[in-house]
């Protein structure tokens, strides 16, 4: 068994050796085999001079240079060049925890899972200085997504999941550009029949840099990703339908 952990980095100067701090100093003595894939979404900062740094240094690390900018090129290309069994996706700004990360993976291959998706609203989570009107527009969404899609799950929209490699490369193609890439994964892994479970966890804002998800120019990308996804499960629908008719003629 084993773990790659794929960070994007835009602009996280301040917040990446940090961000990695945290995570190898939790993990080392928990998960003996994972690697650090990060992924320079281009940057205008020194973000890539300084992971390349920590890469020098740290041997589990790998720095690879995004080549379709966007979150969802960044996401594609983790995917690629990951060599482990799962994948979990971290954000580099320090709002994701490396005790829910080891949740995470002792939960996906205790049940022997293709995802496990973590929720964030919960009782048993913690928020951490969450921005009111973005939790607002969050739950408004995603309660909107939990009722088109017919599902318990309520936090799609979260970066921060964990799955089987393979099973990603089976969703193939991912068409998201940017923050709604992470509404596609879990949408369609869920459509598709894949095998997965919901665990609480832990979030707390940024403390350094600039947030990069922007409300007023994301909309339009998540509504086309919301269509894209019920269309595909309609189709898949009437796809097992005319499968199940032609095996009773």
């Amino acid at each position: 068994m084993s773990l790659s952990i794929v960070i994007p980095c835009r602009n996280e100067e301040n917040n990446i050796n940090l961000t990695i701090d945290k995570i190898t100093d939790y993990l080392n003595s928990k998960i003996a085999d994972y690697e650090l894939n990060l992924i320079n979404d281009f940057s205008t900062d020194n973000t890539y001079s300084v992971i390349t740094n920590i890469s020098k240094i740290n041997n589990s690390v790998k720095v690879y240079n995004n080549l379709d900018e966007g979150l969802g090129g960044a996401i594609n290309l983790g995917i690629k060049v990951s060599t482990k069994k799962f994948m979990v996706i971290v954000m580099a700004d320090l709002s994701d925890s490396p005790k829910d990360i080891l949740n995470y993976y002792m939960e996906i291959k205790k049940k022997d899972l293709d995802a496990v998706f973590g929720s964030r609203f919960t009782s048993q989570s913690k928020l951490n200085n969450y921005p009111l009107k973005k939790k607002i527009l969050n739950r408004i969404f995603n309660n909107f997504v939990k009722i088109i899609f017919w599902e318990k799950y309520n936090d799609f929209t979260n970066a921060f999941k964990i799955y089987r490699v393979n099973a990603l490369k089976e969703i193939k193609p991912i068409v998201s550009e940017n923050f709604n890439v992470f509404l596609e994964l879990p949408l369609k892994i869920i459509i598709r029949g894949y095998k997965y479970s919901i665990i609480p966890i832990d979030w707390q804002n940024r403390k350094l840099g600039e947030a990069k998800f922007k409300l007023q120019e994301l909309g339009s990308k998540y509504i086309f990703t919301l269509l894209y996804c019920f269309l595909e499960k309609i189709l898949l629908k009437k796809k097992a339908k005319n499968i199940n008719s032609e095996k009773k003629i």
